[in-house]
């Protein structure tokens, strides 16, 4: 096989053939997907969420991670968010021609072990290969399948007055992460993506709790956009305090100096909960004792006060209304 792709790995024939059995099932096989079918077979019962995505990330290669397990962690999150158990993944790539072969097998690799830890198997794909120069090197299409347990009902539209807010973790991780990256500021060696899967995390806050209202990733637009979509569809008001929001000081030194707002800055691996405040000191608990949420806090609270808005108290005791970013703060973040 050649070592880079080659207009006529998407064609179908012999090449196309030998790349899905060599790269593909070699990496992901398991009884559903092994039958290669033209779709995946599998019982249910139950609640079933599905979600589509896809991604387009540059650089496809970046600290903490790649484009493959954006992909499957970015998938597998959208489910979890609506409090389902991620089952089934199909994935579809388009290649540029020329794609180096070893690239595609190490971001296969890559999928491959986050499709492991966060429990999923990729059941059914595709592969299209363009010309050189139609597409920039890489693009992943997922979608997912999930089974949502008996008695769970989460949505964006469930927020009250009274619940808590809680975020997973330190915010804007990502965003700064492939900016720099992407734009060799320099800025310190340590800074790099939040990408993980959350699915266990939320299967473990569902154990202790079952007052959770909302749960989001706030990916593109941030923790600010998140918050803002929340509100607009509960229709309700919610307030953040600044100085519980937790951030890295290298993320703060980097907004500062390119003159962002943290709050608008991207994640992959940082959750939003929204919950009943009786119950919001133990799932805090749960989320800093496990693998992706030491920095867990409650930020703030939901209240009747201006629906639909989003208000941050400062440092200085001063309130400003939080808004959505205006135009693509950071394009090709995921």
């Amino acid at each position: 096989m050649s070592e880079r792709i080659l207009l006529s790995h998407g064609s179908g024939g012999k090449l196309s053939h030998d790349l899905v059995a060599d790269v593909f099932v070699k990496a992901f096989s398991n009884p559903l997907l092994d039958r290669l079918d033209d779709s995946a077979v599998f019982p249910f019962s139950g609640g079933l969420a599905f979600t589509t995505d896809s991604y387009v990330v540059d650089p496809i290669f970046f600290p903490g991670g790649d484009i493959g397990r954006l992909a499957i962690c970015g998938t597998a999150n959208d489910l979890a968010m609506s409090g389902a158990h991620p089952l089934y993944l199909s994935t579809s790539f388009i290649i540029e021609e020329g794609f180096p072969l070893d690239d595609l097998r190490g971001i296969v690799s890559s999928m491959k072990q986050a499709a492991d830890e966060a429990g999923v198997m990729v059941v059914t794909g595709d592969v299209k290969v363009v010309h050189k120069g139609s597409a920039d090197k890489l693009f992943i299409n997922t979608a997912g399948i999930g089974l949502i347990p008996d008695g769970v009902n989460i949505s964006a539209s469930r927020a009250r007055p009274g619940d808590v807010v809680i975020v997973s973790g330190t915010i804007g991780d990502h965003g700064i992460a492939i900016m720099n990256e992407r734009e060799g500021f320099g800025f310190s060696s340590e800074l790099e993506s939040d990408c993980a899967p959350l699915n266990h995390l939320v299967a473990e806050m569902l154990e202790v709790s079952s007052q959770i209202h909302c749960l989001r990733d706030p990916t593109r637009g941030g923790l600010a956009t998140t918050l803002n979509e929340i509100a607009a569809q509960s229709g309700v008001g919610i307030t953040i305090e600044e100085e519980r929001i937790p951030i890295r000081q290298e993320v703060r030194a980097a907004c500062e100096l390119l003159g962002f707002d943290p709050l608008h800055i991207a994640n992959e691996g940082k959750l939003v909960c929204i919950l009943a405040a009786p119950d919001a000191e133990v799932v805090v608990e749960r989320i800093q004792n496990s693998r992706y949420g030491a920095r867990a806090a409650i930020i703030g609270a939901v209240s009747e006060k201006h629906p639909g808005r989003v208000v941050l108290r400062t440092s200085l005791g001063a309130s400003r209304i939080i808004g959505m970013p205006v135009g693509e703060l950071l394009p090709r973040i995921c």
